[in-house]
């Protein structure tokens, strides 16, 4: 039996680290090639060769559209996609790419690397956990868990040697942990004791970290620069990577001196600007306010005080600047805990949960002595969900859909909760439940997950008909779904189908990014998997409001490891296979193995015979346009016409529409492979 590493990943916005544990139980932070402890998170495509790090930084300036930055900030958007030299990049694509660098470098040093836990903000969805499960295997690994990121600080902190000794803890304490990196920003309600580690509530935003810092400096020198040049270098994708580059330098330059310098090259002009602390917290007033506002927020929303808070403890790069610490140490009324790492405390919590997975599970063999080992086991984490989890149903005073949260955020996980809604019409043979994540705070709209189907109903139901819906959450705030109806007792369990095209499902069974052959369809027309206007439910009850909700016991257990995609010669054979997509074999339709086909007119799930049992059309083939109005249903109610609904928008305008390719050529994706190889 080969021996297994704990290893632990930090993939962040802007750097991003990779660390594992020794046998002694202690983290250990892994080098890159270049011999440094911190990756950047960009990726330079070379012709090629895709290059990742800081020699991808360098080329940044020089060769800006051929360099991916930030792609953290876009994880489970199907919408964001990078075109270069007629291939497009996902965001899962490039943090693919950089977690196969880590892994890289980790296995020459500790040898063959073939699970990992990779930290994730505790605001992420459903989707964008999926996401970054599904680059870590696209990376090579074949098992990946993933970890709340201020929930791995936490463990550092008991755990680690940068913060209390673990034999030391003898009373429970609270701690509150601030997490501001690149480009998020986590914040946990946390609960230790000698034996466990338990998060009491998370909160955070997903579009605040030291990006938005850095953007304010470029906005004050380009500002400087346009009213003494008349020229914007904002404008020139050269002179606006030189001046944030910059300014990410000046960023750090003002966390320990009263000035610093931005210079500005632009066109034949080039000039020195120097900006002090002063005028960089003036202008950032307003981000300050921002954390602010999100720290007291997760103290009243969970009825604490700063009384109840034993230990204020900040990490993540961006922490390190004064004005965010002076912030938060007013706020607080006391002196916050700086003893952890701000670039690698993240990666070592991660390395630790790894070592507390290993140390529980049987049958395998790990490199920990006994003594680690122990320590290791006898530690318990649990977790919350950051974000509430429920159906769409319809109101029937208003007639529109509106979300109804069965488990409500902040809720122990693994948990599930059931409950019971009704039919909406007469002789209903389908039920469709589509589930839904709350935002990532207020104002934030809910986001659509995917869909469940319950069909074949039997005949002759009546309007109100019981349907009992459960949801849950696993340990690591994954989704899982059924429906059940309950006269008939026929059920469905729901993997998520994901609101985005045909090919787009292929991308979450293989982890490679498709697209749909540019001659079949008209220009910016996404294949929908919308399927037909189901009726959807009605609540039979009002839904609690006392937040209660069935937290599921330890022996509940949900498979949550995710098959690894093969990274072996399939894939051209796969590659080839979407060229044919088209006239997809009968035989091989009901496969396990293959992705369910869907109508391209109305999107309805195809029968063995390749044809749709709603509008009677065959395979996807070519766009047909089809007259659009309301249709008579049975009876007097009026439902509207089965609709394709797109799953994708416009992209922004900042990256080019992918390029036509005719028909029989490859799409350029097979070539991302070849760079990860």
């Amino acid at each position: 039996m080969k021996k297994t590493h704990a290893v632990g990943i930090d993939l962040g916005t802007t750097y991003s680290c990779i660390a594992w544990l020794n046998e002694h139980g202690h983290p250990i932070t892994i080098p890159n090639q270049e011999g440094e402890l911190a990756t950047p998170s960009v990726v330079f495509f070379d012709e090629n060769e895709a290059v990742v790090g800081t020699e991808a930084l360098r080329n940044a300036i020089a060769s800006p559209g051929r360099v991916v930055q930030n792609a953290k900030r876009h994880v489970g958007n199907a919408e964001k996609t990078w075109l270069i030299d007629g291939v497009s990049y996902s965001p899962m694509h490039i943090s693919g790419l950089i977690l196969r660098k880590l892994i890289a470098a980790a296995q020459r040093q500790i040898g063959e690397i073939s699970e990992a836990v990779v930290t994730v903000p505790a605001q992420f969805s459903d989707a964008q956990r999926h996401a970054t499960i599904q680059a870590g295997h696209a990376a090579g690994l074949e098992r990946v868990e993933i970890i709340n990121e201020p929930v791995a600080a936490a463990l550092c902190h008991v755990l680690g040697s940068e913060g209390l000794a673990f034999t030391e803890l003898a009373i429970d304490q609270q701690l509150l942990v601030f997490d501001l990196g690149g480009g998020t920003l986590d914040l946990a309600i946390v609960n230790y004791t000698s034996d466990s580690v338990r998060v009491v509530a998370s909160d955070g935003d997903l579009e605040l970290g030291g990006l938005d810092w850095t953007q304010t400096l470029v906005d004050i020198a380009a500002e400087r620069f346009l009213q003494e040049f008349k020229e914007d270098p904002r404008k020139d994708p050269e002179s606006h990577q030189f001046l944030a580059l910059e300014a990410e330098q000046a960023k750090r330059s003002l966390s320990v001196r009263p000035r610093a310098a931005i210079t500005v090259q632009h066109g034949s002009n080039r000039q020195t600007y120097q900006v002090g602390q002063e005028e960089f917290e003036d202008r950032s007033h307003g981000l300050i306010s921002r954390s602010e506002g999100i720290t007291r927020r997760i103290l009243s929303k969970n009825g604490f005080g700063w009384a109840h808070v034993d230990v204020v403890l900040m990490t993540g790069g961006s922490s390190r600047m004064p004005m965010v610490r002076n912030s938060l140490k007013q706020l607080s009324g006391r002196t916050l805990n700086s003893s952890l790492s701000p670039d690698q405390s993240i990666a070592h919590g991660a390395a630790y949960y790894a070592g507390m997975l290993l140390s529980n599970q049987q049958h395998t063999r790990t490199v920990f002595n006994s003594q680690a080992s122990s320590r290791l086991s006898s530690l318990k984490q649990q977790g919350v969900n950051a974000r509430g989890l429920g159906i769409l149903i319809r109101d029937t005073n208003s007639g529109k859909r509106i979300p109804v949260y069965l488990i409500p955020p902040n809720t122990a996980l693994p948990a599930s909760r059931t409950h019971v809604f009704g039919t909406v019409v007469d002789h209903q043979t389908k039920v469709h439940v589509r589930i839904v994540e709350s935002g990532t705070g207020p104002g934030h709209a809910h986001t659509v997950l995917g869909d469940c189907h319950i069909t074949d109903l039997p005949p002759d139901l009546p309007e109100g008909s019981e349907v009992e819906v459960t949801i849950s959450y696993d340990r690591n705030a994954r989704v899982h779904v059924s429906a059940r109806e309950l006269k008939s007792g026929r059920s469905a369990e729901a993997e998520i189908i994901r609101r985005e095209n045909v090919l787009a499902q292929l991308q979450e069974d293989t982890g490679l990014t498709l697209r749909k052959p540019a001659e079949d369809f008209e220009e910016d027309e996404p294949i929908s998997i919308e399927t037909e206007a189901v009726p959807e439910l009605v609540p039979i009850e009002d839904p609690p409001n006392d937040g209660s909700v069935r937290t599921v016991d330890s022996d509940w257990q949900i498979e949550t490891v995710e098959p690894a995609p093969s990274l072996t010669g399939e894939w051209a054979a796969f590659s080839d296979s979407l060229n044919e997509f088209k006239a997809v074999e009968p035989e091989s339709i009901d496969s396990p193995d293959q992705p369910v086909p869907l109508c391209n007119v109305c999107g309805g799930f195809l029968v063995k015979e390749g044809v749709c049992p709603d509008c009677g059309e065959g395979p996807p083939r070519r766009k047909k346009k089809r007259k659009r109005g309301p249709v008579k249903a049975e009876g007097n109610a009026t439902r509207p016409r089965k609709r394709r609904r797109k799953a994708t928008q416009k992209k922004p305008a900042e990256s080019p529409p992918p390029a036509e390719t005719p028909a029989g050529e490859s799409t350029g994706e097979a070539e991302f492979w070849e760079l990860l190889d």
